[in-house]
Order: structure tokens, then sequence, then C-alpha cells
């Protein structure tokens, strides 16, 4: 999670997951006034939609990424009156004050302890305050992780792509109501010029850490080679919740 990024490769080729990303914000409702936050802001693309969607509130754009940071802050230098930018690792408490919405998009796999991030997010939400995010579900990326296991079988897996039965149980457990949970296949069209660079960036960061540096363009262009077409095989978990504070039979 707390790990660097190719902030602008990743702005630049990751618009599907920007896409998506707009399909989850359709799911939250808002009068315009609330504070949100979006645990995972990355480039800040999301987070301007965001923002677009609350003309008089705020929104605290949270990432592990100090690179994606600097690139959402330049993205959304003309409304840092309505911003909080917090570097923070979301499987750990966060230093946040208490927000009225939580949105994520493609970050939640990266976080190995589902539990503790639930209750982490269940901590910072005002009673009833409502949690709508997706991630990688299981399946997700089926075929990259079966290449990368025969080029380097000994390689750590970086991701969690929970059930949606885990991920209710995870909720559940956290304090959260009203949850929903679902797979959704999502598969992606890359173009193959553009492959290598789309794993290297969005897709393999992680795997990179543990490849020598002279080593990593040969890595990845052996991923891209046992891919069986130009694509990328996703599958999304979404996930709907509400903190349960101030519900009738809910947490306390």
């Amino acid at each position: 999670m707390t790990r660097e990024w190719d902030a602008a490769t990743y702005d630049r080729v990751a618009l599907s997951h920007h896409d998506w990303a707009t399909v989850v914000l359709d799911r939250l409702t808002l009068d315009g006034d609330e504070t949100v936050l979006d645990a995972g802001c990355g480039s800040g693309k999301v987070t301007e939609q965001l923002l677009a969607r609350l003309p008089r509130g705020r929104v605290v754009a949270l990432d592990g990424s100090a690179r994606m940071l600097v690139q959402a802050r330049r993205r959304l230098a003309a409304h840092l009156d309505r911003v909080t930018f917090v570097h923070a690792d979301l499987a750990r408490s966060l230093p946040v004050e208490p927000v009225d919405a939580v949105v994520s998009s493609a970050t939640f796999h990266w976080i190995a302890d589902h539990r503790a991030l639930f209750t982490n997010l269940a901590a910072i939400l005002r009673p009833s305050g409502r949690l709508v995010a997706q991630c990688g579900g299981l399946g997700n990326v089926a075929s990259v992780r079966r290449a990368v296991s025969a080029v380097r079988p000994l390689l750590p897996d970086p991701w969690h792509f929970a059930t949606p039965e885990d991920a209710g149980a995870d909720l559940a457990a956290a304090g959260f109501v009203d949850v929903r949970t679902w797979l959704t296949p999502a598969t992606v069209a890359v173009p193959a010029d553009d492959m290598e660079s789309y794993l290297a960036s969005v897709v393999l960061g992680s795997h990179l850490e543990h490849v020598a540096e002279a080593e990593r363009s040969d890595f990845v262009r052996a991923v891209a080679d046992r891919l069986p077409g130009p694509e990328i095989d996703y599958v999304r978990l979404n996930v709907v919740g509400r903190s349960g504070r101030g519900s009738v039979g809910g947490a306390t």
C-alpha cells in the first residue's frame, strides 16, 4: 500500500480504472455539502470527479504514495481550498477527522488485512456514514498471476483478491450494516504497444520492487509474452455499506 508509483504514467494509461471509478461514484447519493474521503486517491482524477459532485463540500484525498499525491495536488490546484491531502496507510489507524462518506476504487486489493482496513474506515465515518468502493476481487488478473508464477515463481504475491462472502463478513465485523458485495468481470483490452508500460506502471509495480533494476524490463516483457492476448482479465469486487453507529440495533 505504501509503495511508490509512477504517477504520471499511471495517470496516462489507467483509463479503465477511471471509468470504473465513475460507476462507483454514481452509487453514492450526495447532497453536495458533505465531507468525503477518497481512500486511495491516486493521481486525483477520481477526486476531481468527486469534487464536482460536492459544490459546497470537501474531499480528503488520501494515498500511500507521495508521488501520487504530488500528481493529485497538481491536478487539483484550482480546488486546494476544498481538498485536504493525507499521506497515510489504510492498513493503519487513519489521521483523518470524521467524514460523511468513503469512496475508493482500485485500492483495497493492495491491503492484506481487509478486516483491519474496514475497521479503520469505520472509525472515521460519522454515524450512518456510507462506504462505496470497488477493487480487485476473486479471479482478478488471473492470467497475469499465472504468467508471473511461470517467470518468477518465488516472487511474493502482493494482492488480496477477496470473495464477496469474505468481504461481507469483514465489513460486518467492522460494524457496517446494509452491506452488499458482488463481483463484476471487466476485461480490458490493452494496445500491444502499450502492454509492457501498462503492466509496469499499473499491475506489476509491487513485483518490480523484488526484481533487480537491470532485470525489470526483461521480467515485464516475459510476463507480457505469456499473456493469452492483448488484454487484462480484471474482475472487480463491489462493496457498499453503511456505518452501524447511530443505527437501531447497530454497533455503538
